[in-house]
């Protein structure tokens, strides 16, 4: 008999509304400087670790390049970010931050200082620290390798 899934203790479920819930709250302190959460995410990046490819800046904010690469288009598109031949391997692209691309950064800091001081306000600068720590664990944590063998595989 298959067990009956229980939404309230699913933890990926748990997990992505919370995020959903946390992105909305944030938004709404970005939106002035015309920049969403993942697009602040990917400039503070490139001002923090300088030019990157779109494979590293994927894996580090553990994204799927894919989605990285839709969420990039409208940062080149506004002349916020250049994508542009590697430093090391020319045939590589990298991304880098433009001059437009840190003002804007610079407008949005404002807003995410004020979410920053909001979320914390609400939830407690304690328990927001310790949420972090441990969501920072499950990120780093290799649940690909707790996949084994018998774990059921799709059927076709």
């Amino acid at each position: 008999m298959t067990p009956d899934p229980q939404p309230e203790r699913c933890n990926c479920l748990a997990v992505r509304q919370a995020a959903r819930h946390v992105t909305q709250f944030y938004d709404q302190y970005l939106a002035p400087s015309g920049l969403r959460t993942t697009q602040f995410s990917i400039l503070t990046k490139l001002k923090r670790l300088g030019p990157m490819t779109i494979n590293a800046l994927a894996a580090d904010l553990v994204m799927d390049r894919t989605t990285l690469g839709r969420n990039i288009l409208p940062l080149q598109r506004d002349g916020l970010i250049a994508v542009v031949k590697g430093s090391t391997d020319r045939r590589s692209k990298e991304l880098r931050m433009t001059e437009a691309g840190a003002e804007c950064l610079r407008t949005a800091v404002k807003g995410w200082v004020e979410a920053q001081t909001q979320f914390e306000a609400v939830f407690g600068a304690k328990r927001a620290a310790e949420l972090r720590a441990l969501l920072h664990a499950v990120a780093a944590s290799d649940l690909a390798a707790v996949r084994t063998e018998a774990a059921p595989e799709a059927s076709s």
